[in-house]
């Protein structure tokens, strides 16, 4: 399909910077199977749905994936920044680097605080390969829990580059940019659906007899990168890595025997469980990388309903929503939030999606 289907304009003050407070009053826009659309809140949740439904949830922890620093080769420095997207081995990244056309195979590079040479939070690498589009393989002197603290201390949050191009990452975003859940560390983008949820709410869609289970997909930095291509059959995904345990399978297949529908909360739960689902929809346990990219002509087998932010035009996530609800209605959909003032992207409000074709 032609990327610039999927284009749209939206005013820059709609770009949310900071999250809604509590979290759960964020805005909730609901589009019905037929795109009836409702303005509501997210602490209204429970009444949208009803007992024996789902809701899955992506489990996965924000690490400090941000990292600056000084290139060095044949004696000469230069600054370097690079944002971790998937880990490899103990002592292993994938990272975009910039700028990517001064840096090459064999380049050490000394990440710390702003590139300082201080030893506190002083972090070493060596570019092991260079790959496309300023992707690069890092191997790091550190390995394994040895390199996770280095990165608590060198590492930066990495915002999204509309929110870190306006104002500087805070002390607040370590907390805001997080999942009240989040417990797998590993990823270096949050999966922003979830920042809505709070205790408040997650008891009262108890109440509701809401059941919940938890997945991990880790989400990575390509998940921000611009859809360059003219057609969406030459984009190429960058892969993530996910896991669903035996529980959280169980729990899903048992919800489609009773009748309950499966709500992914966020993009990232739902491409982690399409990726796992057979063909009739039940869900195996699954563990390992996926690139599933998602657009309008996907026959859905595991999600009813989809919890998502409001996304980038071309973006493949806007492509995505656009499979789940039909390429019209979220044109329709996105034009009534903006119209209506709905706050965009990472920090924005959110909406309650029900598949067209269920």
């Amino acid at each position: 399909m032609r990327v610039d289907l999927f284009d749209f304009e939206l005013p820059e003050e709609r770009i949310a910077l900071r999250p809604a407070s509590p979290r759960d009053a964020a805005r909730l826009l609901v589009v019905g199977p037929e795109g009836a659309m409702a303005d509501r809140i997210v602490r209204e949740l429970p009444l949208l749905l009803e007992p024996g439904d789902l809701l899955v949830f992506n489990d996965t922890k924000v690490i400090p994936a941000q990292l600056s620093g000084m290139r060095q080769r044949d004696g000469a420095a230069a600054r370097m920044d690079a944002t971790l997207h998937m880990r490899v081995a103990p002592d292993q990244w994938l990272a975009f680097v910039r700028p990517a056309k001064r840096v090459q195979a064999g380049d050490r590079i000394a990440f710390g605080h702003d590139g300082t040479a201080c030893l506190l939070g002083r972090l070493d690498a060596t570019v092991l390969e260079k790959r496309e589009a300023g992707e690069v393989l890092l191997g790091f002197d550190l390995s394994g829990a040895f390199l996770d603290e280095a990165l608590q201390a060198a590492g930066h949050i990495p915002l999204p580059p509309y929110i870190a191009s306006k104002r500087a990452e805070d002390a607040r975003d370590r907390s805001d940019y997080q999942t009240i859940y989040a417990r797998e560390e590993g990823a270096v983008a949050a999966p922003t659906a979830g920042l809505h949820f709070t205790p408040e709410l997650l008891a009262a869609l108890d109440s509701r007899g809401v059941e919940r289970c938890f997945v991990t997909l880790h989400v990575g930095a390509g998940t921000f990168l611009p859809v360059k291509a003219n057609d969406t059959a030459d984009h190429r995904m960058h892969a993530e890595t996910g896991t669903i345990a035996p529980e959280a399978a169980s729990a899903v297949n048992a919800a489609r025997r009773r009748g309950g529908r499966v709500v992914a909360v966020g993009t990232t739960s739902l491409r982690l469980l399409e990726s796992a689902a057979g063909q009739d929809g039940t869900i195996a346990p699954w563990s390992g990388a996926t690139d599933i990219f998602i657009t309008p002509g996907y026959r859905f087998r595991a999600v009813d309903a989809l919890m998502t932010n409001f996304h980038l035009p071309r973006s493949t996530l806007f492509m995505l929503v656009s499979a789940f609800c039909g390429l019209e209605t979220m044109r329709a959909a996105y034009g009534h939030a903006i119209e209506s003032g709905y706050r965009f992207y990472s920090y924005g409000d959110s909406s309650l999606l029900f598949r067209a074709d269920r």
